[in-house]
């Protein structure tokens, strides 16, 4: 998913990284009102166990592989803005050390991924729990929206492409949500593990996660 330079022309690179820009600044200023120093170690953690697990990729289909995002992820134990910088972090160390993702692409990375997977995915999340009580419903919810967030990002990606004119949405629809469709049900299959996981190991972190990590900054 990562769009790699010479993908997107000017105009589609800049306005996509001038909306980045905006959205970060933005998640600056309320982390700031979220968290505060004891917690902020919390999101160095989520950071590092993200950006190791994207490392690992999974087999998918016909010789395909894919990894975990952990835009939802981030934004259940987190919160969706601190999500936000999470994101941006990672994106911006593969860009720059691991030549994952171009330059200057960079920008319409990070609001693929770190403002549209994570709001898409948080907000369906949350919207789910209202539908799905107990446990069960939380596992699914945590699924569902993990795999929403990985498609949402895919197609934010491919009008990008279209808008850039490197391929018809046409194509670049089916494309992009095409084999991120699957890849999103690794996603969703990671993350619902991942979040069991802490659910056992972290009771004091129960209440973050049934929240969403809106009440991170209470605990």
């Amino acid at each position: 998913m990562h769009i790699p330079d010479g993908f997107l022309d000017a105009k589609t690179w800049i306005g996509a990284a001038a909306i980045s820009s905006a959205g970060i600044a933005l998640a600056v200023k309320k982390t700031r009102d979220l968290l505060d120093e004891r917690q902020v170690p919390w999101m160095g953690v989520m950071s590092a166990f993200i950006f190791a697990a994207q490392m690992i990729n999974f087999p998918i289909v016909g010789g395909t592989s894919g990894h975990l995002l952990g835009a939802l992820l981030a934004g259940i134990t987190l919160g969706p803005w601190p999500a936000m910088l999470v994101m941006t972090t990672i994106l911006g160390i593969q860009c720059f050390f691991f030549q994952d993702g171009g330059l200057t692409a960079l920008g319409a990375n990070i609001l693929n991924m770190a403002v549209v997977g994570v709001w898409s995915g948080y907000g369906a999340y949350r919207l789910l729990q209202r539908w799905l009580p107990g446990d069960g419903g939380r596992n699914a919810a945590v699924f569902i929206a993990a795999w929403l967030s990985v498609l949402m990002a895919s197609l934010a990606a491919a009008v990008e492409l279209a808008l850039a004119g490197t391929l018809p949405f046409a194509a670049a629809l089916p494309a992009m949500a095409g084999w991120h469709a699957l890849i999103g049900v690794g996603e969703g299959l990671i993350t619902m593990a991942v979040i069991q996981f802490v659910w056992r190991v972290r009771p004091d972190l129960q209440s973050m996660i049934r929240q969403g990590g809106v009440r991170f900054h209470e605990q």
